[in-house]
């Protein structure tokens, strides 16, 4: 196999990993959420950190590495509009996940603490919620746009 392919089938496991993590993150942390049982918030925001720093962290690294190497092993033009976009949209799915990753970090804090305590969700963790769901949509979108632009490649 030649290193093109090699990283091409990495850079599309990697990118796999990655949308398909977010999306299960996302359906399962608002499934935890609308229980209000705060021991299932707990449990599942525990997991999805753990996840969001072991697998998203990692291939959300290697993608934009495997994109720039796949596209100097094939020669194409760093400068070619559908190569512009995909960069692009990919800073917009990042600057909106890093907040994503903190307020999900704060709802596991606030879930333990509250669980500790034996009280409810501090009335925080709502705005915080409804921040995690805003920021979720334009990463969303954002890597709908890259996947076209990666299969299309539009010139």
């Amino acid at each position: 196999m030649s290193a093109y392919l090699l990283l091409k089938t990495l850079h599309i496991l990697s990118a796999t990993i990655l949308f398909g993590l977010g999306a299960g993150s996302a359906y399962y942390a608002l499934r935890a959420w609308r229980t209000g049982k705060v021991e299932v918030i707990a449990v599942t925001f525990k997991h999805l950190v753990f996840a969001d720093w072991v697998f998203t962290t990692t291939t959300a690294i290697f993608q934009p590495v495997s994109g720039l190497g796949l596209a100097l092993l094939a020669g194409w033009p760093l400068n070619q509009p559908w190569l512009m976009w995909s960069f692009g949209l990919y800073g917009v799915a990042g600057v909106c996940w890093l907040p994503v990753v903190w307020l999900q970090i704060r709802v596991h804090k606030m879930a333990d603490q509250s669980l500790r305590d034996g009280t409810p969700m501090p009335m925080e963790a709502n705005v915080y919620m409804r921040w995690w769901f805003a920021l979720g949509w334009p990463a969303f979108a954002s890597f709908i746009a890259i996947f076209y632009l990666m299969v299309s490649k539009p010139i």
